[in-house]
């Protein structure tokens, strides 16, 4: 699921939430979320290269959450050059 949160300081901050094989019961534990994706923040770019490397891990381990550690090895910016 990819969306606006409301209520957060930066009206334009998109969040995306990753879940292998979602269903009810599942808990935070469970998901993944890359946050803060905004032009002040984590650039479109750098989100959809985290967001596809979570999507590809998840499915080939089966496993999203704690379960899944991010082993992308790339380093993202946000779009002012810092880290």
């Amino acid at each position: 699921m990819i969306g606006r949160r409301s209520g957060l300081s930066s009206p334009d901050s998109l969040g995306a939430y990753l879940t292998f094989a979602p269903r009810l019961g599942r808990t935070d534990a469970q998901r993944n979320c890359v946050s803060n994706i905004r032009p002040e923040g984590l650039g479109v770019e750098a989100a959809a290269r985290r967001i596809d490397w979570i999507a590809a891990a998840g499915v080939a381990r089966g496993v999203t959450g704690v379960g899944l550690k991010e082993e992308s090895g790339e380093v993202l910016r946000v779009n002012d050059g810092s880290y």
